[in-house]
Protein backbone atom coordinates (compact mmCIF):
# COMPACT_ATOMS: atom_id res chain seq x y z
CA UNK A 1 0.00 0.00 0.00
CA UNK A 2 3.16 1.90 0.39
CA UNK A 3 3.59 2.63 -3.01
CA UNK A 4 0.24 3.76 -3.67
CA UNK A 5 0.21 6.43 -1.09
CA UNK A 6 3.62 7.77 -2.87
CA UNK A 7 2.27 7.75 -6.14
CA UNK A 8 -1.30 9.66 -4.96
CA UNK A 9 1.22 12.37 -2.66
CA UNK A 10 3.07 12.83 -6.02
CA UNK A 11 -0.32 13.33 -8.66
CA UNK A 12 -3.55 12.27 -7.61
CA UNK A 13 -5.58 15.33 -6.11
CA UNK A 14 -7.21 14.05 -2.93
CA UNK A 15 -10.04 15.84 -1.39
CA UNK A 16 -8.16 15.23 2.17
CA UNK A 17 -4.31 14.78 1.88
CA UNK A 18 -3.01 11.31 2.69
CA UNK A 19 -0.86 12.63 5.31
CA UNK A 20 -3.76 14.43 7.09
CA UNK A 21 -5.99 10.94 6.73
CA UNK A 22 -2.53 9.13 8.47
CA UNK A 23 -2.23 12.15 11.18
CA UNK A 24 -5.89 11.38 11.91
CA UNK A 25 -5.13 7.53 11.82
CA UNK A 26 -7.57 6.73 9.80
CA UNK A 27 -8.47 2.78 8.84
CA UNK A 28 -6.63 1.82 5.22
CA UNK A 29 -8.15 -1.68 3.66
CA UNK A 30 -8.41 -3.31 0.23
CA UNK A 31 -11.41 -4.37 -1.46
CA UNK A 32 -11.92 -6.76 -4.31
CA UNK A 33 -14.50 -5.83 -7.54
CA UNK A 34 -18.16 -5.86 -6.34
CA UNK A 35 -17.28 -6.18 -2.67
CA UNK A 36 -19.57 -3.58 -0.40
CA UNK A 37 -17.96 -1.01 1.72
CA UNK A 38 -21.74 -0.16 3.34
CA UNK A 39 -25.30 -1.05 2.21
CA UNK A 40 -28.45 0.67 2.03
CA UNK A 41 -30.18 1.68 5.35
CA UNK A 42 -26.42 1.29 7.36
CA UNK A 43 -26.06 4.30 9.95
CA UNK A 44 -23.94 6.54 8.62
CA UNK A 45 -20.55 6.22 11.06
CA UNK A 46 -17.92 7.26 8.59
CA UNK A 47 -16.39 9.14 6.34
CA UNK A 48 -15.12 7.11 3.46
CA UNK A 49 -12.68 8.15 0.41
CA UNK A 50 -10.98 6.24 -2.50
CA UNK A 51 -7.25 6.04 -2.29
CA UNK A 52 -6.59 3.85 -5.68
CA UNK A 53 -9.91 1.89 -7.98
CA UNK A 54 -12.96 2.92 -7.79
CA UNK A 55 -16.34 2.65 -6.66
CA UNK A 56 -19.79 3.21 -7.24
CA UNK A 57 -23.04 3.96 -4.92
CA UNK A 58 -26.19 2.61 -6.56
CA UNK A 59 -29.75 1.28 -5.56
CA UNK A 60 -31.66 -1.43 -6.84
CA UNK A 61 -35.87 -0.40 -8.38
CA UNK A 62 -38.80 -3.02 -6.77
CA UNK A 63 -37.73 -5.13 -10.16
CA UNK A 64 -34.20 -4.69 -9.94
CA UNK A 65 -33.59 -2.66 -12.02
CA UNK A 66 -30.00 -0.95 -10.88
CA UNK A 67 -29.23 3.06 -10.57
CA UNK A 68 -25.86 4.50 -10.17
CA UNK A 69 -25.94 7.57 -8.32
CA UNK A 70 -22.06 8.21 -8.84
CA UNK A 71 -19.04 6.59 -9.41
CA UNK A 72 -16.03 7.74 -7.39
CA UNK A 73 -12.44 7.11 -7.92
CA UNK A 74 -8.83 7.92 -6.68
CA UNK A 75 -8.87 10.69 -4.53
CA UNK A 76 -12.38 11.43 -3.99
CA UNK A 77 -15.15 10.85 -1.37
CA UNK A 78 -18.48 9.03 -1.13
CA UNK A 79 -21.14 9.08 1.11
CA UNK A 80 -20.34 11.85 3.38
CA UNK A 81 -23.72 13.76 2.83
CA UNK A 82 -25.33 11.04 4.81
CA UNK A 83 -22.59 11.62 7.70
CA UNK A 84 -23.29 15.60 7.67
CA UNK A 85 -26.75 14.91 7.73
CA UNK A 86 -26.95 12.19 10.11
CA UNK A 87 -29.39 10.02 8.24
CA UNK A 88 -28.55 6.31 6.86
CA UNK A 89 -27.02 5.61 3.63
CA UNK A 90 -29.39 6.05 1.22
CA UNK A 91 -27.67 3.58 -1.32
CA UNK A 92 -24.67 0.63 -1.61
CA UNK A 93 -21.18 1.21 -2.16
CA UNK A 94 -19.45 -0.97 -4.19
CA UNK A 95 -15.94 -1.59 -5.38
CA UNK A 96 -16.04 -2.18 -8.95
CA UNK A 97 -12.57 -2.76 -8.96
CA UNK A 98 -9.81 -3.66 -6.59
CA UNK A 99 -9.60 -0.84 -4.33
CA UNK A 100 -7.89 0.62 -1.38
CA UNK A 101 -9.78 2.73 0.66
CA UNK A 102 -9.55 4.92 3.83
CA UNK A 103 -12.25 5.18 6.45
CA UNK A 104 -12.77 7.78 9.40
CA UNK A 105 -14.67 7.73 12.26
CA UNK A 106 -18.01 10.79 11.72
CA UNK A 107 -16.64 12.14 15.00
CA UNK A 108 -12.50 12.70 14.05
CA UNK A 109 -13.59 13.47 10.44
CA UNK A 110 -15.71 16.52 11.98
CA UNK A 111 -12.93 17.27 14.14
CA UNK A 112 -10.71 17.49 11.19
CA UNK A 113 -12.86 19.61 9.31
CA UNK A 114 -13.28 22.23 12.16
CA UNK A 115 -9.31 22.33 12.06
CA UNK A 116 -8.95 22.75 8.46
CA UNK A 117 -10.93 25.82 7.21
CA UNK A 118 -9.65 24.75 3.47
CA UNK A 119 -10.74 21.49 3.86
CA UNK A 120 -14.43 22.10 5.23
CA UNK A 121 -14.44 24.93 1.52
CA UNK A 122 -13.70 21.68 -0.67
CA UNK A 123 -16.82 19.87 0.77
CA UNK A 124 -18.70 22.60 0.32
CA UNK A 125 -18.02 22.59 -3.41
CA UNK A 126 -18.39 19.52 -3.82
CA UNK A 127 -21.47 18.78 -1.86
CA UNK A 128 -23.10 21.98 -4.48
CA UNK A 129 -21.40 20.36 -7.50
CA UNK A 130 -23.17 17.02 -6.72
CA UNK A 131 -26.58 18.75 -6.44
CA UNK A 132 -26.22 20.68 -9.70
CA UNK A 133 -25.39 16.99 -11.75
CA UNK A 134 -28.80 15.39 -9.55
CA UNK A 135 -30.61 18.64 -10.94
CA UNK A 136 -29.55 18.72 -14.42
CA UNK A 137 -29.95 14.77 -14.97
CA UNK A 138 -33.47 14.84 -13.59
CA UNK A 139 -34.33 17.59 -15.41
CA UNK A 140 -32.95 15.53 -18.98
CA UNK A 141 -34.72 12.17 -17.94
CA UNK A 142 -38.20 13.93 -17.57
CA UNK A 143 -37.99 16.18 -20.66
CA UNK A 144 -35.55 14.84 -23.32
CA UNK A 145 -35.01 12.10 -25.43
CA UNK A 146 -32.53 9.66 -25.16
CA UNK A 147 -29.71 11.07 -27.19
CA UNK A 148 -30.03 14.77 -25.67
CA UNK A 149 -29.83 12.94 -22.53
CA UNK A 150 -26.76 11.01 -22.84
CA UNK A 151 -24.81 13.72 -24.80
CA UNK A 152 -25.30 16.06 -21.74
CA UNK A 153 -24.70 13.51 -19.32
CA UNK A 154 -21.02 13.18 -21.12
CA UNK A 155 -20.48 16.81 -21.90
CA UNK A 156 -21.32 16.97 -17.82
CA UNK A 157 -18.71 14.32 -17.23
CA UNK A 158 -15.98 16.01 -19.57
CA UNK A 159 -16.52 19.23 -18.24
CA UNK A 160 -16.09 18.53 -14.49
CA UNK A 161 -13.27 15.98 -15.02
CA UNK A 162 -9.56 16.41 -14.11
CA UNK A 163 -8.47 16.29 -17.98
CA UNK A 164 -6.26 18.84 -19.07
CA UNK A 165 -6.88 18.27 -23.03
CA UNK A 166 -10.75 18.57 -22.87
CA UNK A 167 -11.10 18.39 -26.82
CA UNK A 168 -11.07 14.84 -27.09
CA UNK A 169 -12.34 13.03 -23.57
CA UNK A 170 -12.44 9.03 -23.07
CA UNK A 171 -15.58 8.32 -21.33
CA UNK A 172 -14.72 6.06 -18.61
CA UNK A 173 -18.06 4.31 -18.68
CA UNK A 174 -19.51 1.02 -20.01
CA UNK A 175 -22.87 1.67 -22.08
CA UNK A 176 -24.39 -0.40 -18.88
CA UNK A 177 -22.97 2.00 -16.62
CA UNK A 178 -24.44 5.29 -18.64
CA UNK A 179 -27.83 3.22 -19.03
CA UNK A 180 -27.59 2.28 -14.98
CA UNK A 181 -26.91 6.20 -14.55
CA UNK A 182 -29.68 7.67 -16.74
CA UNK A 183 -32.48 5.38 -16.10
CA UNK A 184 -32.59 4.03 -19.52
CA UNK A 185 -32.12 0.97 -20.95
CA UNK A 186 -28.72 -0.64 -21.96
CA UNK A 187 -30.33 -1.46 -25.28
CA UNK A 188 -31.27 2.30 -25.72
CA UNK A 189 -27.51 3.59 -24.78
CA UNK A 190 -26.01 0.93 -27.36
CA UNK A 191 -28.47 2.54 -30.33
CA UNK A 192 -28.19 5.75 -29.67
CA UNK A 193 -24.65 6.26 -28.90
CA UNK A 194 -24.33 4.35 -32.39
CA UNK A 195 -26.49 7.32 -33.48
CA UNK A 196 -24.69 9.89 -32.05
CA UNK A 197 -21.45 8.31 -33.75
CA UNK A 198 -23.21 8.52 -36.83
CA UNK A 199 -24.34 11.96 -36.29
CA UNK A 200 -20.78 13.26 -35.92
CA UNK A 201 -21.45 14.14 -32.25
CA UNK A 202 -19.10 11.51 -30.15
CA UNK A 203 -16.78 8.88 -31.64
CA UNK A 204 -16.00 5.31 -30.88
CA UNK A 205 -12.30 3.76 -31.28
CA UNK A 206 -11.90 0.33 -30.14
CA UNK A 207 -15.35 0.11 -28.92
CA UNK A 208 -14.58 3.30 -26.62
CA UNK A 209 -16.77 6.22 -26.63
CA UNK A 210 -14.82 9.86 -26.93
CA UNK A 211 -16.26 13.30 -27.24
CA UNK A 212 -14.98 15.39 -29.32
Amino acid sequence: MLNIWNRCQEGDQMIISIELLREKKAYFFDVQKDDYIFSEDEPASFYFQVISGTVKMSSYSENGQEFIQGIFKTGQSFGEPAVFGEFPYPNNAIATEKSTIARLPKDVFFELLQENFEVHKKFNALLSNRLRYKAILLKEISSYCPDHVILTLLKYLRDNSDEKDKSRFYVPFTRQQIADMTGLRVETVIRTVKKLQKDGKLEIRQHKIYLP
